[in-house]
């Protein structure tokens, strides 16, 4: 008991207060099983408490040992207990460092944006018509991608439709309102834009004082005034009573008719964004007609390709037979 006694101050005296120090580089048989090693260093900490009268460390080992796992390795047929690893959560010993990102310097990235642009030329001046058609091609389809990404962020979720009852309009009524509203003057533009919330402010603000107002829409393609009547009534709520044939709709604005308090739907763009989804759109026409011509450019070359070598097969067939 004294000799354990002494052992114990000496090793707490050497390693200060912290006893998990030493728990850790202990070296423990490799016969005994891990019952057999918890055991004996909870002996070995009780008779250090009693000899040294330090209170704690029972407590400090209970801590270490619920948090300390023991592995057994058994490396070149020797069998060996390793104490002291923690698992992490993910279950493994030890955790995976990262890879820190090695920054290129300036002149790295200039040297290879100057590589990339030396391999474009070279695609682009290459004397084999195939080339420089595969290389347009590719290019114009990546951008086709990167303006159908670009337009994506345009897209206005819209709102559930209110339940209203439409008013029923007989012949004569719609007669008289059609007349009434070609000869009046006041008139809504819809242009590239589009239909945007602007578009019904100024809708909103006609009916103020009128019963119709007119839509001119211009530029417009065929078949797209359609949509834009339909588009037009579902955030209005007015009635379509006429569709001109140069691209003019005729909006009548209710018998029951009450300004909103919020003019300018939510669900619809602004002018700048009407503006710069309408170029986003420009663009992706003539990048889709671009890619189609030079689809159909392809075709031709490889047809021509195609036929001459066979010409030039038969050729060398009518040669061999002559001889």
């Amino acid at each position: 008991m004294f000799a354990v006694a002494s052992f114990g101050r000496s090793l707490y005296s050497s390693f200060s207060s912290h006893y998990v120090v030493w728990l850790k580089m202990l070296q423990i048989p490799h016969y005994l099983d891990t019952l057999g090693i918890h055991n004996l260093l909870f002996m070995i900490s009780l008779n250090i408490e009693e000899a040294t009268g330090q209170q704690g460390i029972c407590q400090e080992y209970h801590l270490y040992r619920s948090n300390t796992s023991i592995e057994l390795k058994t490396d070149s047929d020797v069998v060996r207990f390793s104490v002291g690893k923690t698992p992490d959560n993910s279950g493994s010993a030890t955790k995976g460092k990262k890879t820190k990102r090695i920054k290129m310097s300036k002149k790295a990235k200039l040297n290879e944006l100057r590589f990339y642009r030396l391999k474009a030329k070279k695609k682009m001046t290459s004397p084999n018509p195939e080339v420089r058609i595969r290389y347009k091609l590719e290019k114009a389809k990546r951008k086709e991608e990167w303006l159908i990404e670009k337009l994506r962020k345009f897209e206005v979720p819209k709102t559930p439709a209110e339940t209203y009852d439409p008013e029923i309009l007989t012949e004569e009524e719609k007669h008289y309102l059609k007349r009434t509203g070609e000869k009046k003057s006041n008139y809504v533009p819809v242009g590239r834009r589009g239909v945007f919330g602007g578009v019904v402010l100024n809708m909103h603000l006609h009916w103020k004082k009128h019963e119709t107002v007119k839509v001119i829409c211009k530029p417009c393609k065929p078949g797209q005034v359609h949509a834009y009547a339909e588009e037009l009534a579902r955030l209005s709520k007015g009635i379509v009573i006429d569709i001109k044939p140069n691209n003019t709709i005729i909006f009548y604005r209710g018998k029951n008719y009450v300004q909103p308090e919020v003019m300018s739907p939510p669900d619809t763009l602004s002018k700048n964004k009407a503006l710069e989804k309408y170029k986003y759109e420009q663009s992706l026409e003539h990048t889709s007609h671009f890619i189609e011509k030079l689809e159909k450019e392809l075709e031709d070359y490889l047809w021509h390709v195609a036929r001459f070598k066979k010409g030039k097969q038969d050729a060398l067939k009518d040669s061999t037979v002559c001889t």
